[in-house]
């Protein structure tokens, strides 16, 4: 697993075939108020990939978890947390899965993201 809290290490070789759902904890707070450090994402593979969506991109053979946007013909990887800052990406061929769903103890806290 990576050094940096805010990225995440996908083992590609866990079981499940390259285009199923799969699920991770969020590590940090880099997402935060809207994902809490600790809490699970489902990740679907296959989704279609638009601006605004929640998404895994890999950069440099490291995964981390951001909002996509597209600004102006550029990608960016923006956290939600302002003490984080975004991260202009080549564009959305980086992207390894868009998040559908956020999980946690309570079912209060279960929300679909369309």
């Amino acid at each position: 697993m990576s050094d940096n809290p805010e990225l995440l290490d996908l083992d590609a070789g866990g079981g499940c075939a390259s285009d199923e759902p799969f699920a991770l904890r969020v590590l940090g707070d880099s997402m935060e108020p809207e994902f809490k450090d600790g809490c699970i994402i489902i990740i679907d593979p296959a989704a279609n990939v638009e601006s605004g969506r929640y998404v895994i991109a890999e950069i440099d053979g490291e995964y981390i978890f951001r909002q996509l946007f597209q600004q102006g013909g550029k990608f960016f990887l923006r956290p939600i947390n302002p003490g984080y800052k975004p991260v202009e990406i080549e564009g959305p061929s980086v992207v390894r899965g868009v998040i559908t769903q956020r999980a946690g103890a309570r079912r209060a806290y279960h929300k679909h993201y369309d």
